[in-house]
C-alpha cells in the first residue's frame, strides 16, 4: 500500500495501523515522488491527500490515470464541498473520504477496494492446503489458521499469488520491504527459512533454486 500524505502525525498513525493489518506500507509526502511511485511500482492500493508539495493530488491523480496507472486510490482531504467530491472522483478517484474519519471506516473503505480491484480476483487464494485471504490477511494451514508475522504475511502473498514462479531474491526485497527499509539481501534468506517452517503442515514447499531464486510448490 501507498499512503500519500503531507501531515507527518497523520500519515505515521496510517502506516501503523495498516502494517498492523498486515499490509507493506510506503509513505510518501511529495506529489511528483508520488506520481513516479504510482507509475513506475503501482501498488495494491494507495490513500492521497490532495493538498501536498511538489504536485496537487488532483494534479497527481490526473497524470497516473493518463499514463495507465489502474491502482485504487481513496482520497482522503479536509476538502468537504460537494464540487470538490465531483471532481475528485471524475479525476479517477475510486473512492473519497473526507477528514476527520473514523480509522475502522477508512480501512473498512481500504478492504471494499481491494475487493473490487478486478472481475477475476478472489479474495481467498488456495494453495495445497494453505488459505490466503488476501483483504483480510488472514492465513489458514491444514484448516488451523496462523498468526504471520508482517513480513513473513507479506512473503506469502508473493508466493501464494504466483505458485510455480521463479522469484528472484531482489524481487522479493521490493515487494516485501518498503523504500525507507535498509535491509540485507540475506534478510530474505531468513524469512524464506522462518516461513518454511511454518507452512509445513499444508502440503507445500518452498524451493531454492541455486542461482535463480525461490519458488511455492503444492
Amino acid at each position: 500500500m501507498l499512503i500519500i500524505e503531507d501531515d507527518l502525525v497523520l500519515a505515521d498513525a496510517l502506516v501503523r495501523a495498516f502494517q498492523q493489518d498486515g499490509h507493506t506500507v510506503d509513505w510518501l509526502a511529495d506529489g511528483r515522488l508520488a506520481l513516479e511511485a504510482l507509475t513506475v511500482n503501482p501498488p495494491d492500493a494507495a490513500i492521497l491527500d490532495l493538498s501536498l508539495p511538489g504536485m496537487d493530488g488532483l494534479r497527481l491523480l490526473r497524470a497516473a490515470r493518463a499514463e495507465g496507472c489502474e491502482t485504487p486510490v481513496l482520497v482522503l482531504t479536509a476538502r468537504s464541498e460537494p464540487t470538490e467530491r465531483v471532481a475528485g472522483l471524475d479525476t479517477g478517484a475510486d473512492d473519497y473520504l473526507v477528514k476527520p474519519f473514523e480509522l475502522g471506516e477508512l480501512e473498512a473503505r481500504v478492504r471494499a477496494l481491494l475487493r473490487r480491484r478486478g472481475p477475476t480476483r478472489s479474495t481467498t487464494i488456495k494453495v495445497g492446503e494453505i488459505e490466503f485471504d488476501a483483504v483480510r490477511r488472514r492465513v489458514t494451514v491444514a484448516g488451523q489458521p496462523i498468526d504471520l508475522p508482517r513480513r513473513e504475511l507479506a512473503l506469502l502473498e508473493v508466493f501464494i499469488s504466483h505458485p510455480g514462479r521463479v522469484f528472484e531474491k531482489e524481487t522479493l526485497l521490493d515487494r516485501v520491504f518498503g523504500y525507507d527499509d535498509e535491509v540485507n539481501p540475506s534478510a530474505v534468506e531468513l524469512y524464506v527459512c522462518r516461513l518454511r517452517k511454518r507452512l509445513q503442515p499444508g502440503n507445500v514447499k518452498i524451493r531454492t533454486l541455486r542461482g535463480l531464486g525461490y519458488i511455492l510448490e503444492a
